[in-house]
C-alpha cells in the first residue's frame, strides 16, 4: 500500500508541477500536508508517513530523466506526440517508464500493471487501455532501452 499510495501522489505531484509551475519538494509537501488534514483517498496517516521519501523519490527521478524519458515514449505513441497526450496519462506514462527503465527494485510488468490502475483512476475509461499499449510495446525492447 506504501508504494501505491507514493506512487498516486507522484503522479499527482508530477500533475500539480505541470500546471502550476511549483518545485517537486513543493508539490509533495502540499500532498502530504493534504493527506494529513483531508484524507479524501482514505489511506491511513500513519502509513503515509512513510510514502513521502519514495514519492519524492519517483518525481525527482522523473524529472531528472524526463528529457530521455519523453524520448522512449514518442518512439511508441503512434500517431501521438508526448505534449499531446493528456497531463494525467503523460505523468502516468513518465512515472511508469521512469520504474521500468531506470529502476531496478520494480519488476517491469509490476510497473505496468500499476500504470494501468493509476490510469484507470486518474484518467478516463480509456486511459488503462492506452497507457497498456504503449507501456507493452516498451516493455518488448525494455533490455535494449535500459543498456
Amino acid at each position: 500500500m506504501k508504494r501505491r499510495l507514493a506512487r498516486e501522489i507522484a503522479i499527482s505531484s508530477l500533475y500539480q508541477m505541470e500546471m502550476n509551475e511549483v518545485s517537486a519538494s513543493d508539490a509533495v509537501d502540499m500532498l502530504m500536508d493534504e493527506l494529513q488534514e483531508e484524507n479524501e483517498i482514505g489511506a491511513d496517516p500513519k502509513e503515509a508517513g512513510g510514502t513521502a521519501d519514495f514519492a519524492r523519490e519517483l518525481v525527482h527521478g522523473v524529472m531528472e530523466s524526463r528529457q530521455a524519458i519523453d524520448g522512449m515514449l514518442q518512439q511508441y505513441l503512434t500517431g501521438w506526440q508526448v505534449d499531446r497526450l493528456s497531463r494525467v496519462d503523460r505523468q502516468v506514462l513518465r512515472l511508469a517508464c521512469y520504474e521500468m527503465v531506470f529502476r531496478n527494485d520494480v519488476p517491469p510488468k509490476a510497473a505496468i500493471n500499476e500504470a494501468i490502475d493509476l490510469a484507470k483512476h486518474f484518467g478516463t475509461d480509456e486511459s488503462g487501455k492506452f497507457v497498456n499499449g504503449v507501456l507493452g510495446k516498451l516493455l518488448q525492447e525494455i533490455d535494449e532501452l535500459k543498456a
